[in-house]
């Protein structure tokens, strides 16, 4: 991989473009606004960039990332997949599958291969100037391949794991993808969201400790990208939000029973389960 385009230069694709070239390899972007693109080139991020599209532009890329809102891939994709060279592979970074890797896959045919995958990581602010190759080095990085992709292809995205340093490359069917995001990532984030709406106090801050705080860390969000997520994948995350609800229901009528075993089986399960997190 000598060169390559980010379509899109907002904090994952900033992300992936330093990791990139620090690898060595020349990174070319594209992003609607000028301004990330410049502040991206004076901060040697990439080689070059643009705001406007052009065929010639495109069509000089074998290999492209796609590091933009699920809606807006396939809209680039309606609109700029025919610039695309004959032959290239592309990947994303997006948040859900079920919605999009068929949808793009049948738009583009056989002239050009889409193998989706998914960085497990990220931060609590946006942007290209936030941009960080270190988010990814213990960080998850999820390969979901349909039948449509070739060894190549498939090859392709994991150099792209290996090359960004992540902790970990796993292979997921698209529905599976699905299921696992919407408990690991879309849940937590309902929670997050839950708690600092159902109670409302400027003065908690004053005596919050690091509980609340690492609870809800990820309740600074971006609600257009995360309304987005939420929706395309509604079905499997309702699921799992009825699953919570069932759960601290039963924890609250242990408390409310005074059922202190039950309430410590709980912990004890919750403990046990917690390891399995923990980093090495």
């Amino acid at each position: 991989m000598e060169k390559i385009i980010i379509i899109g230069l907002g904090l994952i694709g900033g992300s992936y473009a330093k990791g990139f070239t620090k690898n060595g390899i020349k990174v070319y972007a594209y992003n609607r606004n000028i301004s990330a693109i410049n502040y991206a080139k004076e901060n040697n991020i990439i080689v070059d960039g643009t705001d406007n599209l052009s065929k010639d532009f495109v069509s000089k890329f074998d290999r492209i990332v796609f590091a933009i809102y699920p809606k807006i891939f396939i809209e680039f994709i309606d609109k700029y997949g025919a610039y695309i060279k004959d032959g290239a592979i592309i990947t994303d970074v997006t948040g859900i599958k079920g919605s999009i890797v068929n949808t793009v896959q049948e738009k583009l045919g056989s002239r050009v291969e889409f193998i989706a995958a998914h960085p497990m990581a990220g931060k609590e602010v946006t942007g290209v100037e936030n941009a960080d190759e270190k988010i990814f080095e213990n960080a998850n990085y999820i390969i979901t391949p349909t039948e449509k992709n070739t060894d190549r292809g498939i090859a392709f995205a994991e150099e792209v794991g290996k090359i960004l340093k992540f902790r970990k490359i796993s292979y997921l069917t698209v529905k599976e993808h699905d299921e696992m995001i919407a408990f690991l990532s879309q849940l937590t984030h309902c929670i997050a969201v839950s708690l600092m709406t159902c109670k409302n106090s400027k003065e908690l801050v004053n005596y919050t400790g690091d509980s609340f705080r690492d609870l809800t860390r990820i309740a600074n969000i971006n609600e257009n990208m995360w309304t987005e997520l939420f929706m395309m994948n509604k079905e499997a995350l309702l699921k799992e939000i009825d699953s919570f609800i069932n759960c601290i229901s039963h924890l609250r009528n242990y408390i409310s029973d005074g059922d202190e075993e039950k309430i410590k089986n709980m912990m004890r399960l919750s403990t046990e389960r917690r390891k399995y997190f923990d980093k090495k």
